[in-house]
């Protein structure tokens, strides 16, 4: 799976280049509210997400991302059940556009983020906090000139270990 992120970061680059021989005079900003899953660990949890990005010109944009944890989940270590939440994902990212027609955008996004989860088994607690490099994929339809949807995926790797998490997300996005 580490193999992906160079292919991301690759694909963003890619993006960019035209971006800047093709610059807007205006930015376009926009901001999302949506609702991600997270597959992490063996846990399926789940998240309110928020996003602010701007798209400065028509195929390159950077965008923050923070969510927060709704949706709890119950693993098993040693034969034990662990409770475990997200408590909170924060990122920031580099986003590749690549328009295909008027409404309908691909894009490929790289960023690096944190995430606390907290895990409880037996009556003791424990929450850590991990930082990771994220990248993935998505499209995005604009039903018009300010209202959109936009499903992604994506990936983190975390840097102080070999986990890693798999998000899918589905979001409404509003353009300012």
């Amino acid at each position: 799976m580490k193999n992906l992120m160079p292919a991301a970061m690759a694909a963003v680059s890619v993006a960019a280049i035209p971006a800047l021989s093709h610059a807007q005079v205006t930015p376009e900003y926009y901001g999302s509210a949506g609702y991600g899953t997270t597959r992490a660990d063996g846990a399926d949890l789940g998240a309110i997400q928020g996003r602010l990005g701007a798209r400065l010109t028509p195929h390159f944009g950077v965008e923050g991302e923070v969510g927060v944890g709704v949706s709890d989940d119950k693993t098993y270590a040693a034969g034990a059940p662990v409770n475990v939440e997200l408590k909170h994902q924060a990122a920031a990212y580099a986003v590749g556009f690549l328009p295909v027609t008027p409404r309908i955008d691909l894009l490929a996004r790289a960023g690096y983020g944190t995430t606390k989860l907290k895990a409880s088994a037996g009556g003791v607690s424990a929450s850590d906090s991990q930082d990771s490099w994220n990248y993935g994929v998505g499209a995005q339809y604009r039903l018009d000139d300010r209202n959109g949807l936009r499903a992604d995926w994506t990936k983190s790797e975390y840097t102080n270990s070999k986990a890693d998490a798999d998000t899918l997300a589905v979001s409404y996005v509003r353009k300012f």
